[in-house]
């Protein structure tokens, strides 16, 4: 079978790579002309792991080709697999327009018989609407009659992909049931991982959608659970964990921030539509509000514990959104760049992933523990887990805000330093909520009597 992925990114690349392992001819389509001059060559783009060997076989055996021509490898097809970024307009409503245009795209190339498969997360009713008319208009042909179409969300993430997608469950919809059952037989041969039939396209579009909510909400859930922690001396972890025992409650962990290409974008799909048709999904967009406000909200426990950031150096550990990955999109660390600066606080980052040069060309200053006055840890990078404490007292350092709870309070503060963790007291926070409860206490004695 011939195949095109219209797309050659984190996520297309390695799926095309999985088509062809399991026997397709695959073309990656994508507009990076550097991009495709690697494909063609063999190399790897990405840090992926088994990504460069599986490249390396395909490249051998003549199965992996790639070019930036999407009209001719669509007219050479019998598949179509589409997975192209979605981004958000200035409103934070979903931009169909680079969908569209890949869409055109396809349709001046479409032949009879083929099955065009979207795996971009959009918004629910999104791919019937926006972008089959796209395919009929460019193709002159009939989708359903001519042509078939199904909708199947990408569930795979960074470092891990080729590993999950043959494991994770594959998602489809179609928009008839010929459309479905022409996907369903196309992964189960081509991909080999379990298929779970969802019927319409619609409802594959929700389940994708679903899936990332309620990850955002939960998140949102453990923060909101951290802050009254840290003003009631509790450590959140220790009590999170014990909560999870009874199989009743699976609270997440709580963080300085939620980045990615998903979590942070993808909410907006929904909730946008939602309040369109009157029916405003009130839980999810208290989360997006509560997990974007955490950079701020623990600069701001910060100045309040300590004294104003103004003028003050500040050094963010990690640029990544996730450890040991070398994706920055809507990372934590942009935010608390962004409002560091509005403290007119000297902000600078390092991040072993990343060299000097692309820390600039992030907007980030590149620097290091050295001359700091407070450090800031953003990812959990493995380099980041065994921090001199001591040392970094003795360069001038004086607090720390761990957004990750990835160290260890104790050892911190026995070396000098202020701890700040994410559900976790500092010394100053222990002391106030002490007289906060006890004050409390006495005013509710008070009001009893």
């Amino acid at each position: 079978m011939k195949i095109t992925v219209v797309g050659g990114g984190r996520m297309g690349l390695p799926l095309a790579c999985m088509f062809g392992k399991h026997g397709a001819s695959v073309t990656v389509s994508d507009i990076n002309q550097d991009l495709v001059n690697a494909i063609q060559t063999g190399n790897c783009p990405y840090e992926e792991p088994g990504l460069p060997e599986l490249m390396a076989d395909l490249h051998k055996a003549g199965r992996l080709y790639a070019t930036t021509d999407t009209k001719k490898a669509a007219s050479e097809s019998e598949v179509i697999v589409v997975i192209v970024p979605a981004h958000l307009t200035s409103n934070r409503d979903i931009n169909f327009s680079t969908l569209q245009m890949v869409s055109e795209e396809i349709g001046k190339g479409l032949k009879p018989g083929a099955l065009v498969v979207y795996e971009t997360t959009v918004a629910v009713g999104g791919t019937r609407r926006s972008l089959i008319p796209c395919l009929e208009q460019q193709s002159g042909l009939k989708s359903g009659v001519d042509f078939y179409v199904a909708y199947s969300p990408e569930r795979v993430k960074a470092n891990h992909v080729l590993s999950r997608l043959e494991t994770t469950p594959k998602i489809v919809g179609g928009l008839d049931a010929a459309s479905c059952a022409k996907a369903v037989a196309f992964y189960r041969q081509y991909l080999g991982a379990p298929v779970d039939d969802v019927g319409t396209i619609e409802a594959a579009e929700m389940s994708k959608l679903l899936g990332m909510l309620y990850r955002d909400v939960n998140i949102a859930l453990a923060n909101e659970f951290a802050a009254f922690c840290e003003v009631a001396g509790v450590d959140f972890e220790r009590v999170r964990l014990a909560a999870n025992t009874d199989g009743e409650a699976n609270l997440l962990l709580p963080g300085i921030g939620v980045g990615g290409h998903c979590v942070p974008v993808y909410p907006y799909f929904l909730t946008r539509e939602s309040r369109r048709l009157g029916l405003p999904q009130r839980i999810s967009e208290a989360a997006r509000e509560i997990n974007d406000q955490q950079p701020a909200r623990q600069l701001e426990r910060v100045e309040a514990r300590w004294q104003r950031l103004k003028g003050k150096k500040v050094h963010i550990l990690g640029l990544g959104f996730r450890p040991e990955v070398k994706v920055d999109i809507f990372s934590p660390s942009y935010a608390l760049r962004d409002e560091l600066q509005r403290l007119d606080a000297q902000v600078t980052i390092e991040d072993p992933h990343y060299t000097d040069e692309e820390l600039r060309d992030a907007g980030f200053v590149p620097g290091t523990t050295k001359v700091a006055s407070v450090i800031v840890l953003s990812t959990a990078h493995k380099e980041f887990a065994a921090p001199d404490f001591v040392a970094w007292r003795k360069a001038g350092v004086e607090v720390v805000l761990d957004g990750r709870n990835f160290w260890n309070q104790d050892e911190a503060e026995a070396a000098g330093l202020l701890y700040f963790g994410i559900g976790r007291s500092s010394c100053a926070e222990r002391t106030r909520h002490e007289t906060i409860f006890m004050e409390n206490g006495r005013l509710a004695e008070a009001i009893a009597q």
